[in-house]
């Protein structure tokens, strides 16, 4: 259904139009080779160079349409480029439809006039792809100064063409020029030009040497006829064709239309009969695709069954492998905790098995008491020495103050 409407187009743009693109895409081939793709995309890339009719949409070309529409975006973006726009190099992951669409966004800015849809672009392979990297190429010619000219022929002596004169008036003189022209063809079979000449004009200017009465053949018949023959061939003059001859193209042309013709009812015969041929083998073929449909019927049901089966478990893994990831998780969390805990209680079980503190103690207790017995004797030397300081003192207080006491009054010493 999609080739009827595009049928009609071709035939409204004329027989020529299922060509056009052929055309287009080989132009834009000797552009891009201007701009020197090979090296700035291809090569970048790493992908083989493009044949002449890479981009075009026909049943007799190859098309490979992820190649084609990699390649499409990649000579793109590199010539909007090149015409002096930023534009982001295609990715693998990027959105074919916002790719076209920026594509013909760009192109609309350089002022040029697109009236197809962008879906269009997305087969990588048609009349519109041509047509938009064509009208990408020129804006990259155009900023790169470059422009195509008129094609310069060198120039030619004119040369005076020749009067084409008929074999019945041909001349002694022109003879003489080609033989002139060519004198090492054909030497043995050039006759004596210059002496038939000289002799015909010394007939002409001596007419005494006429004979007066009429000569009578003494040769005979049969000899003369013999050495006719054998002299016939040395008097063939050959001339060489003019190629500029119009009647001799007009000849050539009626040739080739008869052998055209002649081949065209042999070829034909072949033709018509591979055309049955192939209708017949696609008859077969047709049939026995659909005899195999009806033997295959519920195989391909049981087999899309199978397949939605598959996606259901595809879907069940996709979810348990969620589920398992995040156990995963909580199960590397718990056992970092696990591993604190027993760190902690590990310290502690070496802590409280170890006696060395209780030794220390104990020592310490040792040497507390001892310092206290020490202390306890100090201090008992020490009261000793204040008790008998203090008795000192008293006894001397005592003393002083019997010493300083006055005697008393009412007792006289006997006398």
């Amino acid at each position: 259904m999609s080739e009827e409407p595009r049928r009609g187009e071709d035939e409204e743009r004329g027989p020529g139009g299922v060509h056009h693109m052929f055309v287009v895409m080989e132009e834009l081939l000797e552009k891009l080779k201007i701009l020197d793709y090979e090296e700035e995309v291809l090569a970048a890339h790493n992908m083989k160079a493009m044949s002449r009719h890479y981009f075009v949409s026909s049943p007799y070309v190859a098309s490979n349409p992820g190649e084609q529409f990699f390649l499409f975006t990649a000579i793109a973006s590199w010539l909007i480029n090149v015409a002096g726009r930023p534009f982001p190099a295609p990715q693998d992951d990027d959105e074919p439809y916002a790719t076209v669409s920026n594509i013909l966004a760009e192109l609309r800015a350089f002022g040029v006039k697109v009236d197809f849809p962008p879906n269009k672009l997305k087969a990588g392979c048609g009349e519109q792809v041509c047509f938009v990297l064509d009208r990408l190429a020129e804006q990259a010619l155009k900023k790169r100064g470059f422009s195509f000219k008129r094609p310069s022929y060198p120039t030619e002596a004119a040369e005076e063409e020749a009067v084409i004169e008929d074999d019945a008036e041909l001349t002694l003189s022109k003879v003489e020029e080609e033989m002139i022209e060519e004198p090492d063809e054909e030497e043995e079979h050039v006759m004596d030009l210059d002496a038939l000449k000289s002799r015909t004009n010394h007939s002409e200017v001596d007419p005494s040497s006429k004979p007066e009465a009429i000569l009578e053949a003494s040769v005979d018949a049969a000899e003369w006829a013999l050495e006719v023959e054998r002299v016939l061939p040395q008097l063939k003059v050959t001339i060489r064709p003019d190629n500029k001859d119009w009647r001799i193209h007009l000849d050539q042309m009626h040739q080739h239309r008869d052998g055209i013709t002649a081949s065209l009812k042999e070829t034909k015969g072949y033709l018509n009969k591979l055309q049955e041929d192939l209708g017949k083998t696609l008859e077969k073929v047709n049939s026995r695709e659909k005899y195999i449909n009806t033997q295959l019927e519920h195989l391909i049901g049981d087999y899309r069954a199978a397949q939605a089966q598959l996606s259901q478990a595809r879907e069940l893994y996709q979810q348990a492998s969620g589920g398992v990831t995040e156990k995963s998780r909580q199960l590397a969390e718990v056992s970092e905790e696990l591993e604190e805990v027993k760190q902690e209680m590990e310290e502690k079980g070496s802590s409280m098995s170890d006696g060395a503190p209780v030794v220390k103690i104990k020592q310490s207790l040792t040497k507390l008491r001892q310092e206290v017995v020490q202390m306890d004797v100090r201090i008992g030397v020490v009261e000793h020495t204040l008790l008998q300081a203090k008795l000192r003192e008293k006894n001397n207080m005592t003393r002083d103050m019997h010493a300083t006491a006055p005697p008393e009054a009412g007792l006289q010493p006997y006398g």
